[in-house]
C-alpha cells in the first residue's frame, strides 16, 4: 500500500476509512454506513485540504473512484489471506455408517444464559421508520401517553393519592408507568 501510495499514504486515510464504512460486514450483515444511516451511501466524497491542488469535475470523481477500488481491493486481499490462514487448520469432517462418534449433548438442568440460548442481538430494528419517530427542536425523542391502562388509589397516613398506569410509546416500544393522576 506504501509503494501505491508513494510515502505520502497518511493522506488517503479517511479513504480508506470511506471504503471500510462502506464495505459490506458480515457480523451485522450490512455495511457500517447503512447500519448507522438505514440507507447506503451514494455520494462521491473526496477529502481534500485548503492549500492542496484541486482537481475539477469528473477528474475528482475518477481519482477517488480509483483509489477506492484500489483500498477495497486490498481489505479483500487481506480478508482472503486470513481465510486462508483459518483455513489451513479446517478439516473437512467425513463420517461412515457405523462409525462411532462423541456426541456433545447439552444438559438438561444448568444455567441457561442469554434469553434461553438464543443469538445475543439487538432488540430495537436495524432502521426506525421516521414517520413514527417525533423528536423536539433539540432532536431528542418525544414520548408521548398512548393510553390509561389502570387506575389505583394509594393509601399514605392522612391522604389518599390517585394513580394510574400510563402506556407510553417508546422507541423501544409501549412501555408502562405508574404515574399520579394530576
Amino acid at each position: 500500500c506504501v509503494l501505491d501510495f508513494g510515502k505520502g499514504w497518511d493522506k488517503h486515510l479517511p479513504l480508506v476509512e470511506f471504503s471500510y464504512n462502506n464495505s459490506y460486514h458480515t457480523s451485522i450483515k450490512v455495511a457500517l454506513f447503512e447500519a448507522l444511516y438505514g440507507r447506503k451511501c451514494r455520494s462521491s466524497i473526496c477529502w481534500a485540504e485548503v492549500g492542496d491542488r484541486q482537481l475539477t469535475g469528473p477528474e475528482i470523481i475518477h481519482e477517488t473512484t480509483k483509489k477506492i477500488v484500489q483500498i477495497k481491493s486490498r481489505i479483500q486481499a487481506a480478508r482472503d489471506r486470513q481465510k486462508s490462514y483459518a483455513d489451513v487448520r479446517r478439516k473437512p469432517l467425513e463420517f461412515q455408517v457405523g462409525d462411532k462418534v462423541m456426541l456433545k449433548v447439552s444438559p438438561w438442568k444448568g444455567v441457561i444464559r442469554f434469553c434461553k440460548r438464543r443469538k445475543l442481538n439487538p432488540h430495537e430494528p436495524l432502521a426506525i421508520p421516521l414517520d413514527e419517530i417525533q423528536v423536539d427542536d433539540k432532536l431528542n425523542f418525544i414520548e408521548e401517553p398512548v393510553e390509561i391502562m389502570d387506575r389505583e388509589v394509594k393509601h399514605l397516613k392522612q391522604s389518599r393519592i390517585p394513580i394510574v398506569k400510563v402506556c407510553w410509546n417508546s422507541k423501544r416500544g409501549p412501555e408502562f408507568t405508574w404515574k399520579r393522576e394530576d
